[in-house]
């Protein structure tokens, strides 16, 4: 049997949180400077419902103002990894909006599309029993995951 080949693609899930950056700073320490890891900050822009605005208008002025701040984030977190060692054309940012019941499928939908070999997920800071009714978005991405590692950073 030989050896499998995992390609060094990664994604890096990220939200507002600090969890979500201190998984961005764990990867620019553990990685930073080695060649051949292409790395994607990775956001879902969470489409509320319909009918959550009463004009189409007030729809577009709230996504044009998350995009911006969204933007300047991602763009914050692709600094920390260039100034890290990663070159420029090895970080992407990839921002989809999409309607999405659980955070976890869409993340694992991206997984699937593109093929990383890795995942990377702050932890939630929700409280056990909070974790235990409502399930995590980490927790679930590491129970439903196939052909790939994921780490969450905590």
């Amino acid at each position: 049997m030989g050896k499998q080949r995992f390609n060094r693609n990664i994604l890096i899930a990220v939200d507002e949180s600090d969890n979500a950056r201190r998984a961005v700073d764990y990867v620019a320490a553990l990685l930073g400077g080695i060649e051949g890891f292409q790395i994607t900050l990775f956001h879902v822009i969470p489409d509320p419902e319909e009918d959550y605005f009463q004009q189409p208008q007030d729809h577009e002025a709230w996504l044009e103002n998350y995009r911006k701040k969204i933007d300047a984030m991602l763009e914050s977190f692709r600094r920390i990894l260039v100034d890290s060692g990663f070159s420029e054309s090895s970080v992407r940012i990839r921002t989809i909006k999409r309607f999405c019941p659980s955070m976890a499928k869409c993340i694992l939908q991206e997984r699937d599309e593109v093929d990383y070999s890795t995942i990377v997920v702050g932890r939630q800071g929700i409280s056990r029993s909070e974790e235990f009714l409502f399930g995590s978005v980490s927790s679930k991405i590491v129970n439903h995951a196939k052909n790939c590692t994921v780490w969450v950073v905590a």
